[in-house]
């Protein structure tokens, strides 16, 4: 939609400032090359539960391609996010920050390390993982009617196209007597992608039928290597612009859609530009040949690869390390409170020495 079209709609000045701040902020969500049907969010919280997420707690991109903006919050944080949000008072965030400190010190000699932010990046990430299992367990048994223990890609499909606003006992009769379901195109476009994906997620003797395992790798492709080459794949056919199975800069760094047609836009671009200009040359791009393998993109989403790990940490610290030691001491963490935790802390340094 351009801003003309929208000044048509909008003839007053207040509302069309309004609108183009929208615009913008809808040009950020959707990355180049993307389906319509990944551009559309869940509605509710029940197709959250059906539905595989686009977003993975502690994995670098999401699943339509795009830079986890969270990620250090999540591998710094663990199951401990929520209680760092905007609206926490600053006092109590600070204590708990010095208390996350303590426990990030093993060795109390009152800075951290990049080997002790490695081992803690790696705990908080296996803290994501228990999460997805235990709320894959609530989904699995949600989906499973009949409690064997399997589920079905038509059962599947009946729960999927009711939380879509499908009445669930005509579909299910529709899809027992193999009659034509009459789904948009838009759905039908889904359904074709998540039975590509539940095929995958089918390990060997292959029965069409998914395990609680195999359901939690449909969900969470990044708890199976091999659901993890997949996701993998299907990042890659989203940006890879000549076919190749490759990615170079230019088409990892393509502009999301839709024209910049003013300033604030622009420099919307320009920040999407040289975020995933620095992802791409400093971390994913392992060997600097200006080119992303399937196989580098790969290692650089596997959230248990201690290297990864290892290179995060180190980033990490480089981000707040003022005295330039290699190590993060607790004044510094405070300092820079808003990248390791989403929050900002006032008056950091207040008694510190006397929490800690």
């Amino acid at each position: 939609m351009t801003l003309r079209r929208i000044w048509s709609k909008w003839p007053n000045s207040i509302s069309l400032v309004l609108v183009v701040l929208f615009f913008a902020m809808d040009i950020q969500a959707r990355p180049a090359n993307m389906s319509a049907n990944r551009d559309k969010k869940p509605n509710s919280k029940e197709d959250n539960e059906i539905l595989p997420p686009d977003h993975l707690n502690g994995v670098k991109l999401e699943m339509d391609g795009h830079l986890n903006k969270d990620f250090h919050q999540e591998v710094f944080l663990g199951k401990d996010m929520e209680e760092f949000d905007e609206d926490s008072e600053p006092r109590k965030n600070r204590k708990k920050l010095i208390e996350i400190f303590s426990k990030v010190d093993t060795n109390v000699d009152r800075s951290i390390s990049a080997k002790e932010m490695q081992r803690w990046i790696m705990e908080k990430t296996e803290e994501h993982f228990q999460q997805a299992v235990k709320e894959n367990k609530i989904s699995f048994h949600a989906i499973d009617p009949d409690g064997d223990g399997h589920v079905t890609w038509d059962e599947y499909r009946v729960k999927f196209l009711a939380s879509k606003g499908f009445d669930e006992k005509e579909v299910a009769e529709k899809i027992k007597r193999n009659e034509d379901l009459k789904v948009d195109e838009e759905t039908q476009e889904v359904l074709e992608s998540l039975k590509d994906r539940w095929f995958q997620a089918d390990n060997p003797p292959a029965d069409q039928l998914l395990n609680e395992d195999e359901f939690l790798s449909f969900l969470h492709p990044e708890h199976s290597r091999g659901m993890l080459k997949y996701m993998v794949k299907e990042i890659v056919r989203d940006l890879d612009q000549d076919g190749n199975k490759k990615l170079t800069l230019s088409e990892f760094i393509s502009l999301p859609m839709g024209t910049a047609e003013n300033q604030e836009a622009q420099d919307i671009d320009d920040d999407w530009v040289r975020e995933r200009k620095k992802e791409f040359e400093e971390v994913i791009d392992a060997n600097h040949d200006g080119i992303v393998t399937m196989e580098e993109l790969e290692e650089y989403m596997d959230p248990m690869n201690e290297y990864n790990a290892l290179n995060e940490a180190k980033q990490m610290i480089a981000v707040a390390d003022e005295n330039q030691n290699h190590t993060l001491e607790l004044e510094e963490i405070l300092r820079y409170s808003e990248y390791f935790t989403g929050s900002k802390l006032m008056d950091y340094a207040r008694n510190v020495h006397e929490e800690f």
